[in-house]
Protein backbone atom coordinates (compact mmCIF):
# COMPACT_ATOMS: atom_id res chain seq x y z
CA UNK A 1 0.00 0.00 0.00
CA UNK A 2 0.91 3.51 -0.96
CA UNK A 3 1.54 6.20 1.75
CA UNK A 4 3.68 8.55 0.19
CA UNK A 5 5.64 11.38 3.09
CA UNK A 6 6.04 14.74 2.15
CA UNK A 7 9.12 14.19 -0.04
CA UNK A 8 7.78 11.38 -1.91
CA UNK A 9 4.91 13.34 -2.60
CA UNK A 10 7.04 16.43 -4.00
CA UNK A 11 9.01 14.16 -6.33
CA UNK A 12 5.56 12.73 -7.54
CA UNK A 13 4.25 16.32 -8.35
CA UNK A 14 7.93 16.99 -9.95
CA UNK A 15 7.63 14.14 -12.16
CA UNK A 16 4.12 14.61 -13.12
CA UNK A 17 4.75 18.01 -14.17
CA UNK A 18 7.73 17.32 -16.29
CA UNK A 19 5.81 14.44 -17.97
CA UNK A 20 2.44 17.27 -18.30
CA UNK A 21 4.90 19.72 -20.43
CA UNK A 22 3.93 17.44 -23.30
CA UNK A 23 0.04 18.47 -22.15
CA UNK A 24 1.14 22.17 -22.73
CA UNK A 25 2.95 21.46 -25.85
CA UNK A 26 0.09 20.04 -27.13
CA UNK A 27 -1.99 23.00 -25.99
CA UNK A 28 0.45 25.53 -27.35
CA UNK A 29 1.01 24.02 -30.44
CA UNK A 30 -2.42 23.39 -31.56
CA UNK A 31 -3.96 27.19 -30.53
CA UNK A 32 -1.01 28.92 -31.65
CA UNK A 33 -2.68 29.17 -35.19
CA UNK A 34 -5.84 30.81 -33.67
CA UNK A 35 -4.07 34.36 -33.82
CA UNK A 36 -2.29 33.12 -37.41
CA UNK A 37 -5.35 31.90 -39.45
CA UNK A 38 -6.67 35.51 -40.72
CA UNK A 39 -2.99 36.18 -41.87
CA UNK A 40 -2.33 32.61 -42.98
CA UNK A 41 -5.91 33.64 -45.32
CA UNK A 42 -4.77 36.64 -46.46
CA UNK A 43 -1.29 35.87 -47.22
CA UNK A 44 -1.71 32.80 -49.36
CA UNK A 45 -5.07 33.74 -50.56
CA UNK A 46 -6.60 30.87 -49.74
CA UNK A 47 -10.74 30.19 -49.69
CA UNK A 48 -12.39 29.36 -46.35
CA UNK A 49 -12.28 25.51 -47.11
CA UNK A 50 -8.76 25.40 -47.52
CA UNK A 51 -8.29 27.82 -44.48
CA UNK A 52 -9.85 25.47 -42.31
CA UNK A 53 -7.96 22.35 -44.07
CA UNK A 54 -4.85 24.22 -43.48
CA UNK A 55 -5.76 24.71 -39.24
CA UNK A 56 -6.93 21.07 -39.25
CA UNK A 57 -4.48 19.14 -40.91
CA UNK A 58 -2.51 18.79 -37.81
CA UNK A 59 -5.15 16.69 -36.12
CA UNK A 60 -4.54 14.35 -38.61
CA UNK A 61 -0.98 14.19 -37.59
CA UNK A 62 -2.50 13.79 -34.28
CA UNK A 63 -4.62 10.86 -34.84
CA UNK A 64 -1.58 9.10 -36.51
CA UNK A 65 0.62 9.89 -33.89
CA UNK A 66 -1.82 9.12 -30.83
CA UNK A 67 -2.70 5.74 -32.79
CA UNK A 68 1.22 4.59 -32.46
CA UNK A 69 2.15 6.41 -29.21
CA UNK A 70 1.07 3.28 -27.20
CA UNK A 71 2.45 0.36 -29.02
CA UNK A 72 6.19 2.64 -29.60
CA UNK A 73 6.07 3.27 -25.90
CA UNK A 74 5.76 -0.10 -25.17
CA UNK A 75 8.33 -0.92 -27.24
CA UNK A 76 10.69 1.91 -26.63
CA UNK A 77 9.49 2.97 -23.02
CA UNK A 78 7.76 6.20 -22.29
CA UNK A 79 10.26 8.25 -22.20
CA UNK A 80 12.14 7.87 -25.57
CA UNK A 81 9.15 8.18 -27.13
CA UNK A 82 8.37 11.57 -25.26
CA UNK A 83 12.16 13.07 -26.68
CA UNK A 84 10.44 11.91 -30.14
CA UNK A 85 7.55 14.05 -29.43
CA UNK A 86 9.70 16.85 -28.14
CA UNK A 87 12.41 16.42 -31.26
CA UNK A 88 9.09 17.23 -33.56
CA UNK A 89 7.46 19.95 -31.80
CA UNK A 90 10.96 21.64 -32.59
CA UNK A 91 11.10 20.62 -35.92
CA UNK A 92 7.40 21.46 -36.52
CA UNK A 93 7.41 25.26 -35.16
CA UNK A 94 10.79 26.06 -36.96
CA UNK A 95 9.21 24.68 -40.08
CA UNK A 96 5.70 26.11 -39.20
CA UNK A 97 7.20 30.10 -38.69
CA UNK A 98 9.41 29.96 -41.94
CA UNK A 99 6.66 28.39 -44.18
CA UNK A 100 7.25 29.72 -47.97
CA UNK A 101 4.03 28.25 -49.33
CA UNK A 102 0.60 26.09 -48.34
CA UNK A 103 1.71 22.70 -48.92
CA UNK A 104 4.76 23.67 -46.86
CA UNK A 105 2.89 24.68 -43.91
CA UNK A 106 0.84 21.85 -44.04
CA UNK A 107 3.58 19.34 -43.91
CA UNK A 108 5.12 21.00 -40.94
CA UNK A 109 2.07 21.10 -39.29
CA UNK A 110 1.25 17.99 -39.70
CA UNK A 111 5.00 16.63 -38.38
CA UNK A 112 3.72 19.01 -35.13
CA UNK A 113 0.26 17.06 -34.72
CA UNK A 114 2.55 13.93 -34.76
CA UNK A 115 4.27 15.64 -31.49
CA UNK A 116 0.60 16.59 -30.31
CA UNK A 117 -0.87 12.92 -30.78
CA UNK A 118 2.16 11.26 -28.72
CA UNK A 119 2.28 13.86 -26.18
CA UNK A 120 -1.50 13.41 -25.85
CA UNK A 121 -1.50 9.73 -25.00
CA UNK A 122 2.12 9.70 -23.48
CA UNK A 123 1.73 12.43 -20.55
CA UNK A 124 -1.40 10.70 -19.57
CA UNK A 125 -0.12 6.80 -19.46
CA UNK A 126 2.52 7.79 -17.33
CA UNK A 127 0.96 10.40 -15.32
CA UNK A 128 -1.50 7.55 -14.56
CA UNK A 129 1.68 4.85 -13.73
CA UNK A 130 3.77 6.81 -11.73
CA UNK A 131 0.76 8.20 -9.34
CA UNK A 132 -0.27 6.31 -6.14
CA UNK A 133 -4.25 5.98 -6.60
CA UNK A 134 -5.04 8.36 -4.15
CA UNK A 135 -3.89 11.37 -5.95
CA UNK A 136 -4.14 9.87 -9.66
CA UNK A 137 -6.98 11.47 -10.69
CA UNK A 138 -5.34 15.29 -9.60
CA UNK A 139 -2.11 14.40 -10.41
CA UNK A 140 -3.49 13.27 -14.11
CA UNK A 141 -5.50 16.37 -14.20
CA UNK A 142 -2.38 18.15 -13.90
CA UNK A 143 -2.34 17.10 -18.13
CA UNK A 144 -5.20 18.95 -18.76
CA UNK A 145 -3.56 21.78 -16.82
CA UNK A 146 -1.32 22.16 -18.94
CA UNK A 147 -2.80 21.76 -21.57
CA UNK A 148 -4.88 25.05 -20.73
CA UNK A 149 -1.85 26.63 -19.90
CA UNK A 150 -0.37 26.13 -23.43
CA UNK A 151 -3.49 27.13 -24.77
CA UNK A 152 -3.38 30.33 -22.95
CA UNK A 153 0.25 31.00 -23.22
CA UNK A 154 -0.14 30.75 -27.41
CA UNK A 155 -3.12 33.13 -27.41
CA UNK A 156 -1.19 35.45 -25.26
CA UNK A 157 2.00 35.50 -26.95
CA UNK A 158 -0.13 35.80 -29.98
CA UNK A 159 -1.73 38.72 -28.69
CA UNK A 160 1.63 40.54 -27.57
CA UNK A 161 3.20 39.59 -30.89
CA UNK A 162 0.21 41.28 -33.12
CA UNK A 163 0.19 44.17 -31.01
CA UNK A 164 3.78 44.28 -31.38
CA UNK A 165 3.85 44.41 -34.97
CA UNK A 166 0.57 46.38 -35.41
CA UNK A 167 -1.25 43.47 -36.65
CA UNK A 168 -0.68 40.01 -37.78
CA UNK A 169 0.32 40.31 -41.00
CA UNK A 170 2.92 43.06 -40.39
CA UNK A 171 6.69 42.76 -40.33
CA UNK A 172 7.75 42.12 -36.68
CA UNK A 173 11.52 41.06 -36.19
CA UNK A 174 14.66 39.99 -38.83
CA UNK A 175 11.63 41.12 -41.65
CA UNK A 176 9.45 38.08 -40.30
CA UNK A 177 5.81 39.11 -39.97
CA UNK A 178 4.01 38.36 -36.38
CA UNK A 179 2.44 35.41 -37.59
CA UNK A 180 5.29 33.13 -38.47
CA UNK A 181 7.14 34.46 -35.09
CA UNK A 182 3.90 33.02 -33.38
CA UNK A 183 4.49 29.52 -34.41
CA UNK A 184 8.97 30.46 -34.32
CA UNK A 185 8.26 30.97 -30.18
CA UNK A 186 7.14 27.44 -29.67
CA UNK A 187 10.93 25.94 -30.68
CA UNK A 188 11.55 27.35 -26.73
CA UNK A 189 9.02 24.95 -24.72
CA UNK A 190 9.38 21.93 -27.21
CA UNK A 191 13.37 21.51 -26.16
CA UNK A 192 12.55 21.92 -22.65
CA UNK A 193 9.95 19.16 -22.82
CA UNK A 194 12.68 17.20 -24.60
CA UNK A 195 15.09 17.78 -21.33
CA UNK A 196 12.90 17.03 -18.89
CA UNK A 197 12.15 13.78 -20.31
CA UNK A 198 15.61 12.60 -20.57
CA UNK A 199 15.18 13.59 -16.29
CA UNK A 200 12.68 11.98 -15.36
CA UNK A 201 12.60 8.12 -13.91
CA UNK A 202 11.15 5.63 -16.66
CA UNK A 203 7.15 4.39 -16.02
CA UNK A 204 7.69 1.26 -13.15
CA UNK A 205 5.05 -0.61 -15.92
CA UNK A 206 7.24 -0.35 -18.16
CA UNK A 207 10.53 -1.30 -16.20
CA UNK A 208 8.59 -4.62 -15.32
CA UNK A 209 7.32 -5.27 -18.55
CA UNK A 210 10.95 -5.11 -19.66
CA UNK A 211 12.06 -7.57 -16.76
CA UNK A 212 13.79 -5.02 -15.24
CA UNK A 213 12.09 -5.73 -11.80
CA UNK A 214 14.57 -4.09 -9.70
CA UNK A 215 14.32 -0.81 -11.14
CA UNK A 216 10.91 -0.92 -11.08
CA UNK A 217 10.84 -1.74 -7.50
CA UNK A 218 13.53 1.39 -6.89
CA UNK A 219 11.41 3.84 -8.80
CA UNK A 220 8.43 2.95 -6.86
CA UNK A 221 10.16 3.45 -3.65
CA UNK A 222 12.16 6.41 -4.27
CA UNK A 223 9.19 8.70 -5.71
CA UNK A 224 5.71 7.27 -5.11
CA UNK A 225 7.07 6.06 -1.76
CA UNK A 226 5.38 1.96 -1.50
CA UNK A 227 6.34 1.12 1.40
CA UNK A 228 6.08 -2.93 -0.09
CA UNK A 229 7.92 -2.11 -3.54
CA UNK A 230 8.69 -5.80 -4.48
CA UNK A 231 5.33 -6.79 -3.25
CA UNK A 232 3.68 -4.40 -6.27
CA UNK A 233 6.25 -4.91 -8.48
CA UNK A 234 4.65 -8.80 -8.24
CA UNK A 235 1.17 -7.74 -8.33
CA UNK A 236 1.90 -5.49 -11.84
CA UNK A 237 3.65 -8.47 -13.08
CA UNK A 238 0.12 -10.74 -12.59
CA UNK A 239 -1.32 -8.04 -14.88
CA UNK A 240 1.06 -7.68 -17.39
CA UNK A 241 1.51 -10.84 -18.68
CA UNK A 242 -1.15 -10.91 -21.48
CA UNK A 243 0.56 -7.48 -21.69
CA UNK A 244 3.92 -7.95 -23.38
CA UNK A 245 2.73 -8.20 -26.70
CA UNK A 246 0.08 -5.52 -26.64
CA UNK A 247 -1.80 -5.76 -29.77
CA UNK A 248 -5.06 -4.94 -31.82
CA UNK A 249 -6.21 -8.35 -30.44
CA UNK A 250 -6.35 -7.44 -26.94
CA UNK A 251 -9.29 -4.88 -27.61
CA UNK A 252 -11.21 -7.06 -29.73
CA UNK A 253 -14.94 -8.18 -28.67
CA UNK A 254 -18.49 -8.77 -29.54
CA UNK A 255 -19.84 -5.02 -30.12
CA UNK A 256 -18.97 -4.13 -33.50
CA UNK A 257 -15.46 -6.22 -33.11
CA UNK A 258 -14.04 -4.20 -29.91
CA UNK A 259 -14.78 -4.21 -26.17
CA UNK A 260 -17.74 -2.55 -24.94
CA UNK A 261 -15.34 -0.39 -23.15
CA UNK A 262 -13.24 0.37 -25.76
CA UNK A 263 -16.61 1.90 -27.36
CA UNK A 264 -17.08 4.17 -23.96
CA UNK A 265 -13.64 4.85 -24.37
CA UNK A 266 -14.46 6.06 -28.31
CA UNK A 267 -17.06 7.57 -27.31
CA UNK A 268 -16.48 9.88 -24.81
CA UNK A 269 -13.56 10.84 -26.83
CA UNK A 270 -15.49 11.76 -29.42
CA UNK A 271 -18.27 13.90 -27.28
CA UNK A 272 -15.54 16.03 -25.77
CA UNK A 273 -14.70 17.50 -29.26
CA UNK A 274 -18.60 17.43 -30.59
CA UNK A 275 -19.42 19.73 -28.26
CA UNK A 276 -17.35 22.16 -29.80
CA UNK A 277 -14.45 23.20 -27.40
CA UNK A 278 -11.44 23.86 -30.38
CA UNK A 279 -13.89 26.19 -32.69
CA UNK A 280 -13.49 28.56 -29.65
CA UNK A 281 -9.92 27.92 -28.95
CA UNK A 282 -9.12 27.41 -32.85
CA UNK A 283 -10.55 30.27 -34.21
CA UNK A 284 -12.02 32.30 -31.22
CA UNK A 285 -10.63 35.33 -32.98
CA UNK A 286 -11.49 35.08 -36.02
CA UNK A 287 -15.41 34.34 -34.57
CA UNK A 288 -15.08 37.40 -32.48
CA UNK A 289 -13.97 39.64 -35.12
CA UNK A 290 -16.95 38.16 -37.69
CA UNK A 291 -19.55 39.33 -35.45
CA UNK A 292 -17.92 43.03 -34.75
CA UNK A 293 -15.19 42.67 -32.68
CA UNK A 294 -12.01 44.97 -33.79
CA UNK A 295 -8.98 42.73 -33.74
CA UNK A 296 -7.51 44.28 -30.62
CA UNK A 297 -10.68 43.60 -28.87
CA UNK A 298 -10.98 39.84 -30.36
CA UNK A 299 -7.03 39.08 -29.17
CA UNK A 300 -8.14 40.36 -25.97
CA UNK A 301 -11.22 38.11 -25.22
CA UNK A 302 -9.36 35.07 -26.68
CA UNK A 303 -6.87 35.84 -24.14
CA UNK A 304 -9.58 36.02 -21.34
CA UNK A 305 -10.82 33.10 -22.37
CA UNK A 306 -8.00 31.08 -22.14
CA UNK A 307 -7.12 32.36 -19.02
CA UNK A 308 -10.92 31.31 -18.06
CA UNK A 309 -9.66 28.03 -18.84
CA UNK A 310 -6.46 27.42 -16.82
CA UNK A 311 -8.36 29.19 -13.28
CA UNK A 312 -11.43 26.83 -13.79
CA UNK A 313 -8.98 23.68 -14.48
CA UNK A 314 -8.07 24.14 -11.09
CA UNK A 315 -11.66 23.29 -10.20
CA UNK A 316 -11.49 19.69 -11.24
CA UNK A 317 -7.93 19.02 -9.84
CA UNK A 318 -9.80 19.79 -6.48
CA UNK A 319 -12.77 17.84 -7.03
CA UNK A 320 -11.86 15.06 -9.38
CA UNK A 321 -10.52 12.57 -6.27
CA UNK A 322 -12.99 13.90 -3.91
CA UNK A 323 -16.40 14.15 -5.91
CA UNK A 324 -15.99 11.58 -8.37
CA UNK A 325 -15.39 11.27 -11.89
CA UNK A 326 -19.54 10.73 -13.00
CA UNK A 327 -20.86 13.42 -10.84
CA UNK A 328 -18.37 16.28 -12.46
CA UNK A 329 -19.41 14.77 -15.83
CA UNK A 330 -22.99 14.71 -16.01
CA UNK A 331 -22.76 18.49 -14.18
CA UNK A 332 -20.50 19.83 -16.77
CA UNK A 333 -22.73 18.56 -19.25
CA UNK A 334 -25.92 20.55 -17.98
CA UNK A 335 -23.51 23.71 -18.09
CA UNK A 336 -22.04 23.12 -21.30
CA UNK A 337 -25.73 22.90 -23.04
CA UNK A 338 -27.02 26.05 -21.31
CA UNK A 339 -23.89 28.27 -22.55
CA UNK A 340 -24.03 27.10 -25.34
CA UNK A 341 -27.35 27.34 -26.09
CA UNK A 342 -27.23 31.08 -24.95
CA UNK A 343 -24.49 31.48 -27.64
CA UNK A 344 -26.78 29.87 -30.31
CA UNK A 345 -29.40 32.50 -29.19
CA UNK A 346 -27.41 35.21 -28.93
CA UNK A 347 -25.72 34.21 -32.40
CA UNK A 348 -29.08 34.10 -34.03
CA UNK A 349 -29.82 37.59 -33.63
CA UNK A 350 -26.78 39.11 -35.58
CA UNK A 351 -27.34 41.71 -38.14
CA UNK A 352 -25.51 42.69 -41.98
CA UNK A 353 -24.05 39.97 -43.98
CA UNK A 354 -20.22 39.19 -45.37
CA UNK A 355 -17.80 40.91 -43.52
CA UNK A 356 -20.45 42.91 -41.82
CA UNK A 357 -21.73 41.62 -39.03
CA UNK A 358 -22.76 42.56 -35.59
CA UNK A 359 -24.59 41.94 -32.43
CA UNK A 360 -27.22 44.07 -31.36
CA UNK A 361 -27.23 44.81 -27.76
CA UNK A 362 -27.84 42.69 -25.55
CA UNK A 363 -26.97 40.10 -28.05
CA UNK A 364 -22.95 40.62 -27.60
CA UNK A 365 -22.84 40.19 -23.62
CA UNK A 366 -25.09 37.20 -24.05
CA UNK A 367 -23.02 35.42 -26.94
CA UNK A 368 -20.08 36.44 -24.48
CA UNK A 369 -21.42 35.27 -21.06
CA UNK A 370 -22.96 32.11 -23.01
CA UNK A 371 -19.38 30.85 -24.86
CA UNK A 372 -17.42 32.02 -21.83
CA UNK A 373 -20.08 29.90 -19.27
CA UNK A 374 -19.25 27.30 -21.78
CA UNK A 375 -15.54 26.88 -21.68
CA UNK A 376 -15.66 27.37 -17.56
CA UNK A 377 -17.94 24.31 -17.29
CA UNK A 378 -15.92 21.90 -20.07
CA UNK A 379 -12.60 23.35 -18.42
CA UNK A 380 -13.63 21.83 -14.98
CA UNK A 381 -15.18 18.46 -16.03
CA UNK A 382 -15.00 17.13 -19.44
CA UNK A 383 -11.68 18.63 -20.34
CA UNK A 384 -9.40 17.46 -17.74
CA UNK A 385 -11.62 13.98 -16.58
CA UNK A 386 -11.34 12.59 -20.14
CA UNK A 387 -7.87 12.43 -19.90
CA UNK A 388 -8.46 11.59 -16.29
CA UNK A 389 -10.87 8.52 -17.35
CA UNK A 390 -8.98 7.36 -20.63
CA UNK A 391 -5.49 7.02 -18.42
CA UNK A 392 -7.02 5.05 -15.85
CA UNK A 393 -9.98 2.97 -17.48
CA UNK A 394 -8.87 0.16 -19.25
CA UNK A 395 -7.29 -3.34 -17.69
CA UNK A 396 -3.83 -2.93 -17.96
CA UNK A 397 -3.15 -6.06 -20.91
CA UNK A 398 -4.97 -3.03 -23.54
CA UNK A 399 -4.40 -0.06 -21.60
CA UNK A 400 -2.12 1.27 -24.59
CA UNK A 401 -3.67 0.18 -27.43
CA UNK A 402 -7.27 1.19 -26.07
CA UNK A 403 -5.88 4.36 -24.89
CA UNK A 404 -4.57 4.86 -28.75
CA UNK A 405 -7.57 4.36 -30.70
CA UNK A 406 -9.74 6.66 -28.00
CA UNK A 407 -7.15 9.04 -28.23
CA UNK A 408 -7.04 9.14 -32.17
CA UNK A 409 -10.72 9.08 -32.36
CA UNK A 410 -10.88 12.25 -30.17
CA UNK A 411 -8.59 13.76 -32.87
CA UNK A 412 -10.71 12.66 -35.67
CA UNK A 413 -13.51 14.15 -33.87
CA UNK A 414 -11.01 17.25 -33.62
CA UNK A 415 -10.39 17.40 -36.92
CA UNK A 416 -13.90 17.26 -37.73
CA UNK A 417 -15.33 20.02 -36.15
CA UNK A 418 -12.17 22.34 -37.31
CA UNK A 419 -12.55 21.58 -40.81
CA UNK A 420 -15.58 22.21 -41.07
CA UNK A 421 -16.70 24.97 -38.85
CA UNK A 422 -15.38 28.17 -41.58
CA UNK A 423 -17.47 26.90 -44.19
CA UNK A 424 -20.47 26.38 -42.31
CA UNK A 425 -20.17 29.18 -40.19
CA UNK A 426 -20.55 31.18 -43.65
CA UNK A 427 -23.22 28.85 -45.21
CA UNK A 428 -25.71 27.50 -42.18
CA UNK A 429 -24.41 30.37 -39.31
CA UNK A 430 -23.22 30.34 -36.06
CA UNK A 431 -26.12 29.97 -34.63
CA UNK A 432 -26.94 26.50 -35.86
CA UNK A 433 -23.40 25.37 -35.01
CA UNK A 434 -23.90 26.15 -31.46
CA UNK A 435 -27.28 24.83 -31.41
CA UNK A 436 -25.94 21.16 -32.70
CA UNK A 437 -22.57 21.43 -30.10
CA UNK A 438 -25.15 21.82 -27.41
CA UNK A 439 -27.43 19.06 -28.57
CA UNK A 440 -24.27 16.99 -28.38
CA UNK A 441 -23.59 18.70 -24.56
CA UNK A 442 -27.11 17.39 -23.85
CA UNK A 443 -26.52 14.05 -25.35
CA UNK A 444 -23.16 13.32 -23.14
CA UNK A 445 -25.46 13.56 -20.14
CA UNK A 446 -27.08 10.83 -20.60
CA UNK A 447 -24.27 8.52 -21.98
CA UNK A 448 -22.23 9.09 -18.60
CA UNK A 449 -25.35 8.68 -16.63
CA UNK A 450 -25.83 5.07 -18.25
CA UNK A 451 -22.54 4.01 -19.37
CA UNK A 452 -19.34 5.37 -17.55
CA UNK A 453 -17.98 3.75 -14.89
CA UNK A 454 -16.72 5.35 -11.67
CA UNK A 455 -13.07 4.62 -10.96
CA UNK A 456 -12.18 7.07 -8.22
CA UNK A 457 -9.48 5.38 -6.07
CA UNK A 458 -8.95 2.21 -8.23
CA UNK A 459 -5.42 0.75 -8.71
CA UNK A 460 -4.73 0.10 -12.17
CA UNK A 461 -4.82 -3.04 -11.07
CA UNK A 462 -8.02 -3.37 -10.03
CA UNK A 463 -9.66 -2.40 -13.46
CA UNK A 464 -9.52 -5.91 -14.88
CA UNK A 465 -12.99 -5.53 -13.45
Amino acid sequence: MTQPSTAHAAKVIAVTVAAAVGGFLFGFDSSVINGAVDSIEENFALSSFVTGFAVAIALLGCAVGAWFAGRLADRWGRKRVMVLGSILFVVSSAGSGLAFSVPDLMLWRVLGGLGIGIASVIAPTYISEIAPARYRGGLASLQQLAITLGIFAALLSDAVLQNAAGGASNDLWWGLEAWRWMFLVGIVPAAVYGILAVLIPESPRYLVGQDLDEEAAEVLANVTGELEPEQRVREIRLTLRRDTKASFGDIRGPVFGLQSIVWVGITMAIFQQFVGINAIFYYSTTLWKSVGFSENESFTTSVITALINVVMTFVAILFVDKIGRRPLLMGGSLGMFVGLLLAAIAFSQAEGSGDDVSLPAPWGAVALVGANAFVIFFAATWGPIMWVMLGEMFPNRMRAVALGISTAANWLANFTVTLAFPPLTSTVGLWFLYGLFAFFALLSYFFVKSKIPETKGMELEDMQS
